[in-house]
């Protein structure tokens, strides 16, 4: 992801889990420092600073959405192959979405 992007934000951490709007990237390929203390549920103690496993990055709300699009609704409308998120098992990170299915989306909001 490039500063400019667009990008849903999925909220997992609610019932259902779902995307809850949108944000715009603003700085990429940030060391996400969670990875280096060890009392953070992040922590990978194979992570150096010499050479760090995981990357974030930074971001500005844009907008939320008057309500949340559904995993399970996500899920009767897209295949793994087109959203990541619908892939069971999944631990979500920040993955590319199609023009085609993030217009689709963007229509679900209306």
């Amino acid at each position: 992801m490039q500063p400019g992007d667009l990008a849903f934000f999925y909220h997992s951490s609610t019932e259902p889990p779902g995307i809850a709007g949108l944000m715009q990237i603003v700085e990429s390929g940030l060391v996400d420092p969670s990875q280096f203390d060890a009392r953070s549920k992040y922590y990978d103690p194979k992570s150096t600073l010499e050479n760090p496993r995981w990357q974030t990055v930074r971001v500005n709300f844009v907008q939320k959405f008057p309500s949340s699009i559904a995993l399970d609704f996500l899920r009767q409308t897209f295949t793994p192959d087109e959203l990541w998120v619908v892939r069971t098992g999944n631990r979500l990170s920040v993955m590319p979405v199609a023009q085609a299915i993030a217009e689709k989306i963007l229509e679900m909001t209306w």
